[in-house]
């Protein structure tokens, strides 16, 4: 995927973007609010790993978000399978020098669309920390419904945490999907 968000793109991970990647990635502010598979420190060796596994998936699921060419962010998503097959999971970071220019809220608009375009999946969600307001206002402009809360379901940093589960239909998107 090769797409323009205003000054920004998104496109797929390349071999060149582990210093661009580990020098916005690093960052105590973002891996807060990430699972912990996105490791704080974000070490060289991490952005290697998470590159050549985005680079040779068969179904293109995981983008880089740029600027200047420059690794900025991230989006993917992971298609479930068994009885959740037509599901999907999504996810998203934005590195802490650009956060609030509306960079992830159209990252997630041009994701969710491409997902359900081009896989046959029914529902896109995701789970966010609760004392992470700004994913839920990225989410709740792209028409993201609130499913619930799983109470004290997540533990960070020696902290527990509710999960604020989010989600939107297939039917719900605004935007023809063809």
């Amino acid at each position: 995927m090769q797409k323009n968000i205003g000054k920004y793109a998104l496109r797929n991970f390349q071999d060149s973007d582990v210093k661009s990647f580990v020098r916005h990635a690093n960052n105590p502010n973002i891996a807060k609010n990430l699972r912990d598979a996105f490791p704080y420190p974000f070490t060289e060796e991490a952005a290697e790993m998470w590159i050549e596994r985005a680079i040779n998936e068969r179904s293109k699921t995981d983008f880089a978000i740029t600027y200047h060419n420059e690794v900025i962010g991230g989006i993917g998503f992971n298609l479930l399978d068994d009885v959740f097959s037509k599901s999907a999971e999504i996810g998203y970071w934005i590195s802490e020098d650009y956060w609030g220019n509306g960079i992830a809220t159209s990252a997630l608009h041009e994701v969710k669309s491409y997902s359900f375009k081009t896989f046959d999946i029914e529902r896109i969600f995701t789970g966010v920390f609760s004392n992470n307001a700004a994913s839920v206002r990225v989410l709740e402009k792209n028409g993201f419904t609130f499913e619930g809360c799983l109470r004290k379901s997540v533990y960070k940093n020696g902290i527990i945490l509710d999960q604020l589960v989010y989600s939107i239909l297939r039917e719900e998107l605004v935007e023809a999907v063809d």
